[in-house]
């Protein structure tokens, strides 16, 4: 008898009860995995959106909020735009505490005959930029010039290629690091280029506002200088400066990392929860397999297997089981994942950036150990049952 191909033979032997136990490790693994790549990709998501906001501080119109969702605008790139005053930029820099302040300026394109696609338009001043220029400089380092555009990682139009917004051309440079977020279909150009978009949208009719685009501005970025309170900096500008509003960044985060914190401690409750229900049941079934087994392994006793041998066979039976059922379990995960992360972004509607090949990998041999430590641990009390079975006694129940 060929003791090291007696496991397989016994799995083999008993396709049933082999599915049952199979499925039970594919259904841990799946949920160990799937559950802890959602809730590393969230806090990436999270991670991704505060390094591209860079500011301390957003100085918008007073009226922005009655015209859209300011934070779903700044922060998912939903399309919208508003409008203020350039004056406001040089009052902003005059206010202690301010280190730095530059301007952005918003644009919504239209899907229609005039245009390439329906998206948000972010203008920059590359010479005062500090949050959009830092983002971009990874991807491409030259200074965009005139009708230059970068996009997002989600807008399929390549590198070289072009796109066409209120029947102007634009040169697409580069295309940018996913964030995880509405903002991965934005469209970014320096302030020249969104002050010929919004003229040529007014000479077509589709204008987005009345006056002079260079005496306008959408929005002003302030970096706080070292020593001073953003709140404190923050509550100066809305008290003595008219018809704007600043708005704290930490502010509008704090809504979407407690969204963020209250669905990953559901996932984990979720994940913890399946792999104690799925090890119980696997308990109950090593243990229900106690009876149906003890003549064989009466059997086995016979022919010269010591009880030490008999353990290490149903340990390894479930090793198998594990190793099979964990690589199952994590590649179906991985094909539930990672294929429809933007619909479970869309979905959840936070911040959803999938982790780096390294941390998957170690996600990945994390699941697999949850499972090559469930499957032995669940059959351990049954294999030392089964280790104890009385031959003499088991052989004549068979009589």
């Amino acid at each position: 008898m060929n003791i090291r191909s007696l496991p397989i033979k016994n799995l083999k032997k008993k396709p049933g009860r082999t599915a049952v136990l199979l499925i039970l490790v594919i259904f841990l693994s799946f949920a160990v995995f799937a559950g802890s790549v959602t809730v590393s990709s969230l806090g990436n998501g999270l991670s991704g959106l505060e390094r591209r906001l860079g500011a301390d501080i957003i100085v918008v119109p007073s009226s922005a909020r009655s015209h859209v969702d300011l934070e779903q605008m700044l922060l998912s790139g939903t399309p919208g735009y508003f409008y203020m005053d350039k004056s406001n930029l040089g009052k902003v820099l005059s206010v202690e505490g301010v280190e730095k302040a530059s301007p952005q300026y918003f644009m919504a394109s239209v899907k229609a005959g005039c245009c390439s696609l329906k998206t948000q338009i972010i203008g920059f001043d590359p010479d005062t930029d500090f949050s959009v220029t830092p983002w971009i400089s990874e991807s491409y380092q030259s200074r965009l010039e005139t009708q230059d555009v970068v996009v997002g990682s989600d807008i399929t139009v390549p590198v070289g290629g072009r796109v066409r917004f209120y029947d102007v051309n634009c040169n697409v440079v580069a295309k940018l690091a996913p964030t995880g977020t509405g903002l991965d279909t934005a469209v970014y150009a320096n302030d020249d280029t969104v002050k010929i978009l919004m003229q040529a949208a007014a000479d077509k009719g589709m204008a987005q506002t009345e006056g002079d685009p260079d005496t306008l501005i959408s929005a002003i970025y302030i970096k706080v200088a070292d020593g001073y309170d953003v709140q404190t900096v923050a509550d100066y500008i809305n008290i003595y400066m008219k018809k704007v509003e600043a708005v704290p960044a930490r502010s509008m985060l704090s809504g979407i990392s407690d969204s963020l914190s209250g669905i990953s401690d559901t996932i984990k409750l979720l994940v913890a929860a399946v792999w104690i229900l799925a090890f119980v049941i696997m308990i109950i079934v090593f243990s229900g397999l106690v009876n149906e087994r003890k003549k064989e392994f009466a059997v086995l006793r016979v022919v010269g297997m010591s009880r030490k041998m008999l353990a290490r066979l149903i340990l390894t039976e479930s090793l198998i089981l594990s190793v099979i059922g964990g690589v199952i379990g994590i590649a179906l995960g991985a094909a539930v994942v990672f294929p429809f992360s933007a619909a479970i972004e869309a979905r959840i509607g936070l911040p959803f950036l999938t982790p780096g090949a390294g941390t998957v990998i170690l996600l990945a041999a994390l699941s697999l150990v949850a499972a090559l430590v469930a499957g032995p641990a669940a059959s351990a009390y049954s294999a030392y049952k089964l280790s104890r079975v009385d031959t003499g006694v088991i052989l004549r129940e068979g009589m």
